[in-house]
């Protein structure tokens, strides 16, 4: 019972601190919107005067600092050491506790400046015969992209500058365009994501090409093999999201979600297009190069892009997989799990919060489904084995590539019959059903034959 309440209490606190720091983030885009407005007027001679422009640029710096370099880098941080805390409980044992500051192992975190300094002070050993300039060029090729997906990830709702703390009364509402926890928002939207995403797959590549090792380049070979093919998969499984919400861009997607399907149902993603999720959680997965699909990192084998890479540069490779890791939860958690909708009690909070505090939990919400996807995607990595390279391109182009397919022409033909989101919504939870049920009685182990167990007793066993 102390255990229960006890963890009642930790993920109470989580909670707070998440809202607490989006609270901030909202507060830092105000603030130094209009600290680019101070500077605009200071440099043109006209104190006083609001300049949108200035306001939105120096929430879109705000937002690059806070999004990019507290959310996503220090999560990508964070996760290093999570791998270690998380697989240990999965694993019955203690983990990752050896480095302590006055007698506390503190979770595991002071791994995180031991690494940091391991890596920052480690010889670069560099092979002979490489090809230079793409040697040391790949890392950042592999690491670039990965973090660049993160910049049309709207982590919170749009808020009028004129509503955050301090600024009401300098700014009229109303006269500035909102600002939101987003970087970029554009009208290509998704295919900004397929665009990007795609040039990850350069990184990889040449690193093993440059290496002038065998190993290496076979490992670059695997890397771009089932990246290239995991990303038809992945493209096709966000189709049927950009049919069923209408639009390109994430933010109207997220609102969208906001809508209600039978009642008080809401249209959460999830629900709307559950093959999609699953085929864009796999091939996301598969994204990784992680375990299960870490065929092109393998340890056994000696193979790998990045063998022939030692100190920072190895530690940029592979602190882009766990940036990945963290911005393809965020896109999880806009696309399909309602992005900053908070559900419970939304309504009731919406009532009785400010617009600040309103989109704070919301944004919180929006960070804590973002933690929960990477968990999710932890837990798997840990709980199954790892595949055959046979199996991770059956897997892509017999199961995932046609379920899309199928996906895609279901979710055009029931809206065709019925736009407005109820019929697709009991398809979806149909789907929903026969999967759990098919995934029930498939992962039920066998009964064990008599003789065999009684071949057991008699033994001994």
């Amino acid at each position: 019972m102390n255990r229960f309440v006890g963890m009642l209490l930790f993920f109470a606190g989580v909670v707070a601190g998440l809202i607490a720091l989006s609270a901030g983030f909202y507060w830092v885009a105000g603030w130094l919107g209009w600290g680019f407005n101070a500077l605009a007027n200071a440099i043109s001679g006209t104190p006083g005067v609001v300049s949108p422009g200035a306001i939105s640029f120096g929430a879109s710096v705000a937002n690059i600092v806070t999004l990019l370099l507290v959310l996503v880098m220090t999560s990508g941080a964070l996760l290093t050491t999570a791998e270690r805390k998380w697989s240990a409980m999965m694993q019955n044992r203690i983990g990752a506790n050896r480095i302590k500051v006055f007698g506390s192992a503190l979770g595991g975190v002071p791994f995180l400046a031991a690494d940091a300094l391991k890596m920052l002070t480690k010889e670069s050993v560099e092979p002979r015969g490489r090809t230079r300039l793409l040697y040391q060029l790949a890392p950042a090729l592999a690491f670039a992209p990965v973090f660049a997906l993160f910049a049309i990830v709207p982590v919170g709702m749009d808020l009028d500058p004129s509503q955050i703390p301090g600024l009401a009364s300098r700014i009229a509402s109303g006269v500035v365009q909102p600002i939101g926890l987003q970087i970029a928002r554009l009208d290509a939207g998704l295919l900004y994501l397929f665009a990007i995403s795609s040039l990850a797959v350069y990184g990889t590549s040449l690193a093993g090409w440059a290496s002038n090792n065998k190993l290496a380049l076979l490992g670059g070979v695997r890397a771009s093999s089932q990246m290239i093919s995991y990303e038809v998969s992945l493209g096709l499984s966000l189709v049927g999201s950009m049919i069923a919400y209408r639009s390109l861009q994430l933010n109207e997607i997220v609102v969208a979600q906001g809508q209600s399907v039978f009642g008080g149902i809401p249209a959460v993603g999830i629900l709307l297009q559950p093959v999609g999720f699953l085929v864009f959680f796999a091939s996301a997965f598969a994204e990784t190069k992680r375990a299960p699909f870490d065929l092109p990192e393998g340890e056994s084998e000696i193979v790998g892009y990045f063998i022939e890479y030692s100190g920072m540069k190895f530690g940029l490779m592979f602190l882009a997989e766990f940036v990945e890791v963290a911005v393809l939860s965020g896109i999880l958690t806009a696309v399909f799990l309602g992005g900053w909708h908070p559900y419970l009690f939304e309504g009731w909070l919406q009532a009785n919060l400010s617009p600040f505090w309103f989109a704070a939990v919301g944004a919180g919400a929006f960070i804590f489904k973002m933690t929960l996807m990477m968990w999710l995607q932890f837990t798997v990595r840990w709980l199954l084995p790892r595949f055959r390279f046979d199996q991770i391109q059956k897997l892509c182009w017999k199961i995932l590539l046609p379920a899309a397919l199928v996906n895609v022409f279901v979710t055009a033909l029931v809206l065709l019959l019925d736009p407005s989101m109820q019929l697709l919504a009991v398809v979806g939870a149909v789907t929903i059903v026969a999967i759990a049920a098919i995934t029930v009685a498939v992962g039920r182990a066998p009964a064990p034959e008599a003789g065999h167990g009684a071949a057991h007793v008699v033994a001994g066993h």
